[in-house]
């Protein structure tokens, strides 16, 4: 299984939905973990009876809250410590340094900080990464209005002493209302839709993907993301 970590105070959860949707369609079986304070996945992901910790289906992946780790998962599904879940990729949406150190993200496939800019966000996500207990190397997921030089700028600078390499490369995510409107309205119907998300969205989702998929070419993720937003 393909552990995929994304760090960070920031509201992620629309983000790893959409994510997960795609790794779907390309023939991933997919799970999301949310295993934040906030379980922002237990009010936008439709369930029938929700209790403190449950797994649910949802638009052909799995999407698991409340868990402190993979082990309290496999007690939840009935299968022994020693079995392997039954997915390609997690994607585990972690607030917490101690979530980190509980599903192994330490030797996860990619880790990504994700955060907008305003100081709630990157302070309160640095306090995630301040709980490290040895220097990871972190992808940037930047969520921005102006995409600015000086931001990303300002990210390093307050950054520089905590126990982190950033990798050079970074993918960056509209903060535009359109978007923002597209999003609510796919929670409102209990769906994942990707129409009416700006294109600039759209490349930031085919940028993840490209680096999970490391079998699929950009052309197919492109197809997939088409079919999506068409709803085919």
């Amino acid at each position: 299984m393909k552990k995929i970590g994304f760090i960070g105070a920031f509201d992620k959860t629309d983000m790893l939905i959409q994510l997960a949707k795609i790794l779907t369609e390309a023939g991933k079986k997919t799970i999301v973990v949310d295993s934040t304070t906030t379980q922002k996945a237990k009010y936008v992901v439709p369930v029938i009876n929700p209790t403190r910790t449950y797994l649910t289906e949802f638009e052909g992946f799995d999407v698991a809250v409340g868990f402190q780790d993979f082990e309290g998962m496999k007690y939840y599904i009935g299968i022994e410590n020693d079995d392997e879940l039954d997915y390609d990729i997690a994607l585990i949406d972690v607030d917490d340094s101690e979530m980190f150190e509980n599903f192994g993200l330490k030797e996860a496939y990619i880790n990504y900080f994700v955060t907008s800019f305003d100081l709630f966000s990157l302070k309160r996500g640095l306090e995630v990464v301040s709980g490290f207990t040895s220097q990871m190397y972190l992808r940037k997921i930047l969520f921005s209005r102006e995409m600015s030089k000086e931001e990303d700028d300002y990210l390093n600078f307050i950054s520089r002493n905590y126990p982190i390499e950033w990798e050079e490369n970074k993918i960056y995510f509209p903060l535009e209302m359109g978007d923002q409107s597209a999003i609510i309205e796919g929670q409102r119907t209990s769906k994942v839709k990707f129409k009416n998300l700006s294109s600039q969205y759209k490349d930031g989702l085919l940028d993840v993907s490209a680096e999970i998929l490391e079998d699929k070419s950009t052309g197919d993720i492109k197809r997939i993301i088409r079919s999506i937003e068409k709803g085919v």
